[in-house]
């Protein structure tokens, strides 16, 4: 191997090393329940499969396009009586997904969300809790616009306007999908 060679060699385990990881998953799904339904005894899932018809429906109601063909969705139950619905989306920041976990109340009111994975290189605010905090009692009735009901963050604007969205596309997937539940 010539000197040149050796060098570029030797160079690249240092770039890999030095080069900053921004991928992070902060809660699996069950700790993300757990947080959002510490009073639950039973989830049960029940993913939503998408038809055509149903994504135009959505996108009707919220303004925003179903990209899943099939929505993650779980019952949330305690003695047998429905709290209401734990959601896990995804939806895109600047570049990369970010994942996130919703409650909803059995009357389609937004209880809380956490970010479960964030791997964007800025942005990150949106986990904090005073962020986050703006989406309770948030419904689909109300307006649901950044900047206007949930403030934007600065340095993270793409990814506090696809979450705020992505929250105001399962609320219409509760309208339009789970509302129709029995309580018990």
């Amino acid at each position: 191997m010539n000197q040149r060679g050796w060098v570029q060699f030797i160079s690249l385990p240092a770039i890999v090393i030095a080069s900053p990881a921004y991928a992070e998953d902060y809660l699996s799904i069950p700790q993300a329940q757990e947080l959002l339904f510490p009073q639950a005894q039973r989830f049960e899932e029940r993913p939503i499969t998408m038809t055509d018809n149903l994504k135009k429906e959505i996108k009707k109601l919220s303004g925003v396009r179903q990209r899943w063909s099939e929505q993650r969705v779980w019952r949330v139950e305690k003695e047998r009586s429905l709290l209401g619905w734990f959601m896990v989306d995804e939806v895109i920041g600047k570049h990369e997904f970010i994942t996130y976990a919703v409650a909803l109340s059995a009357d389609g009111k937004v209880l809380g969300i956490e970010i479960m994975a964030y791997r964007e290189t800025h942005g990150g605010e949106i986990r904090r809790p005073e962020w986050r905090e703006h989406f309770k009692g948030k419904s689909l009735e109300e307006p649901f616009k950044l900047d206007v009901d949930i403030p934007n963050i600065s340095g993270a604007t793409l990814s506090s306007r696809n979450v705020t969205d992505g929250v105001k596309r399962l609320l219409a997937i509760h309208q339009l999908v789970l509302a129709h539940e029995t309580p018990s």
